[in-house]
């Protein structure tokens, strides 16, 4: 689960990086003469809401939905009291309690005239949501195009995964001068330095060989990152076949835009696993490099 305080630095992400995000989604709503997009989030679907408003749910659901002529509105079933820290943290404004979202959709169409819905990502919409939306004219709109990875989702990426390498790097070294794996000690490191979830696990091949994987969450975007812990020449064909699999396209990638436990991207990027006699070596990667 998400601990501790969730919090938006304007300085790494400034606000103008959101304009010409919602910027993709009004030319997505142009070309198919739509006056709003539908947009949802849970705490396991939350990438593409915060990547066009910065908004991450905890344990809980929302709709965003992003007018064509209008700042987007947050259809949100969290308790009001929290609402002056959503809008700490999003571009959002307009706050609005949904405890039945879809009867919230409802009104607000009404409100606002919209007799058509632009939906991201139609197909992988919950039951329940897609069941409530029937009786009114839905139009897919799909991602592609729209949350790719920008030149920002990027450098905020590469400042996470220069966090976990850093990190497990060291804990590594320590591990190697005390002869123990201290996994509590390790996630408590990685929650200091401003992880908001992790997913850490060790693989050992016996004889003291080990490999541990760290899935990273940092204001909102995962990496992944593993590294090994045996002899030095394996560890070193390690690495020779992790650039050797990056080049060629080979080798086990895990695709961040999913599945449980973290969600990333549209598949842009990546993470990128290769294995040698029990050991693994993995990293974030975007096209054929490391982020």
């Amino acid at each position: 689960m998400k601990r501790g305080l969730i919090a938006w630095d304007r300085t790494q992400l400034p606000p103008a990086v959101f304009e010409k995000r919602l910027a993709r989604v009004r030319a997505a709503l142009d070309e198919r003469h739509l006056p709003v997009l539908l947009v949802y989030s849970d705490v396991w679907r939350s990438n593409q809401a915060r990547f066009l408003t910065n908004f991450m749910p905890y344990w809980n659901r929302s709709l965003a939905l992003i007018p064509a002529d209008a700042p987007p509105v947050l259809l949100c079933a969290l308790s009001p009291r929290v609402y002056p820290w959503i809008k700490s943290v999003t571009i959002f404004e307009d706050i609005r309690p949904a405890s039945k979202l879809m009867q919230t959709v409802d009104q607000l169409c009404a409100e606002r005239g919209w007799s058509r819905l632009g939906v991201l990502d139609l197909p992988r919409l919950p039951m329940e949501i897609h069941t409530g939306l029937r009786g009114r004219e839905i139009v897919d709109v799909p991602s592609l195009g729209i949350t790719d990875p920008d030149d920002p989702e990027f450098a905020m990426r590469r400042r996470a995964v220069l966090l976990a390498r850093k990190a497990l790097e060291d804990h590594l070294q320590s591990a190697i001068e005390t002869g123990s794996v201290e996994i509590g000690q390790f996630e408590r490191q990685l929650r200091r330095l401003g992880a908001e979830d992790l997913v850490i696990r060790v693989r050992s091949r016996g004889s003291g060989a080990y490999s541990i994987s760290v899935a990273l969450e940092y204001c909102g975007h995962w990496v992944k990152v593993v590294r090994p812990y045996g002899p030095a020449d394996e560890v070193v064909v390690l690495e020779r076949r992790f650039h050797a699999a990056l080049a060629s396209g080979d080798g086990y990638r895990e695709n961040l835009a999913g599945p449980q436990p973290y969600e990333a991207g549209t598949g842009a990027i990546y993470a990128l696993h290769v294995e040698h006699q029990g050991l693994f070596f993995g990293d974030t990667c975007a096209g054929s490099q490391p982020l």
